[in-house]
């Protein structure tokens, strides 16, 4: 099964090498890019082959959404510019075959150790107690047909669009599960510095109120908005 990586950027040059130094040269990078600090250039300077890089604009769901139409790959995988993947995850991802989708754990080498495994626990006890798959973009693969199905990204949404997505599939019988051994290492650690109660209330909040909604046809404005997510310090 071909496989193509999603990723959105936006002025992550910081970030982006380690990304780009994880991934496995037979696996398409598609980059979604809204950048103005030249990310585009530094990724088609050090990964010339096997790369997609398209000039997105608008939310980060249309990004995504972007992404996966210009993909070629019969597995998506969607992930973020800040993050690193295991030297474990494709050869992990490739048993995952049988399901229409998965997503796996982002953990951290260094800071907010405790914080990142306090998520991964509480995932895992969703996905075992309740048989819901909490997703989230920095670690999330889905199949191109069940994805196709299901109508992809709710281009409205500017955040959590990762999580509604699964959601979504999970309502609609789609086969989901989570792997807590499928890692991404995260490397950025900006919303945890602004405040965990403030990421955590955010989180926690939105995605009840989009469970039991995202089988509707549209969302009300007020989850459309992102309730200052992307507002930087």
């Amino acid at each position: 099964m071909s496989i193509s990586v999603i990723v959105p950027t936006k002025n992550e040059t910081r970030n982006i090498p380690f990304l780009l130094a994880s991934l496995p040269r037979e696996v398409q990078l598609v980059v979604c890019d809204a950048s103005t600090d030249g990310t585009a250039a530094l990724v088609e300077g050090l990964r010339p082959a096997n790369t997609l890089i398209l000039d997105t604009r608008g939310t980060i769901a249309e990004a995504r959404q972007q992404g996966a139409s210009a993909s070629t790959g019969d597995l998506l995988v969607f992930s973020d510019a800040d993050v690193e993947f295991d030297a474990s995850y494709f050869d992990r991802l490739a048993d995952s075959a049988g399901w229409d989708g998965v997503c796996g754990a982002k953990l951290s080498r260094e800071l907010f150790l405790r914080d990142y495994t306090t998520m991964l626990r509480a995932q895992q006890i969703v996905y075992r107690r309740f048989g819901i798959v909490a997703a989230s973009g920095s670690n999330m693969a889905i199949t191109r047909e069940a994805f196709m199905t299901i109508g992809g990204f709710r281009p409205n949404l500017r955040c959590n669009e990762d999580t509604e997505l699964f959601l979504r599939g999970g309502r609609r019988g789609l086969r989901l599960r989570f792997d807590g051994g499928l890692i991404v290492w995260a490397r950025d650690h900006r919303r945890l510095y602004r405040g965990r109660i403030r990421k955590i209330a955010h989180s926690l909040v939105r995605n009840c109120l989009l469970y039991f909604m995202c089988c509707r046809r549209t969302l009300p404005h007020l989850l459309e908005d992102d309730w200052g997510y992307w507002r930087h310090p």
